[in-house]
């Protein structure tokens, strides 16, 4: 199996099993992942956020996911308890479907990471 071919389908794994659980009947795609990522980072739980805090918590997931990358490094909390990092590496220019790839990767290594879809109760 091709590189290309297991992202995709650990992507498709990963995409059922947060959509399963958070999808309310839908299928999620990259960006409401990425935003329930941010959520989870943040660590305050679900609430309704405001426009600004929905981009501040999209910007939390993709410093949490390029992190192992060497791209971002988390710095401090700040007194509200938002996560802050610091840019090490400016992202190379890519194209929309790298980016996609590169996105997709980031998200399967950070569920592997956290484990946070392993031992669902379906599974144990």
């Amino acid at each position: 199996m091709s590189k290309e071919e297991n992202i995709k389908e650990k992507w498709l794994e990963v995409q059922k099993k947060v959509s399963d659980r958070f999808g309310g009947g839908e299928t999620l795609d990259v960006d409401a992942i990425v935003y329930l990522i941010g959520v989870q980072e943040l660590g305050q739980g679900f609430r309704k956020f405001k426009k600004d805090e929905k981009i501040n918590l999209m910007h939390i997931a993709i410093c949490k996911l390029l992190e192992p990358y060497g791209y971002y490094k988390f710095d401090f909390f700040d007194k509200d308890g938002w996560p802050h990092y610091t840019l090490l590496e400016e992202l190379p220019p890519l194209k929309a479907g790298e980016q996609t790839v590169l996105l997709k990767q980031a998200i399967i290594n950070y569920f592997d990471e956290q484990q946070n879809l392993t031992n669902t109760k379906e599974e144990e």
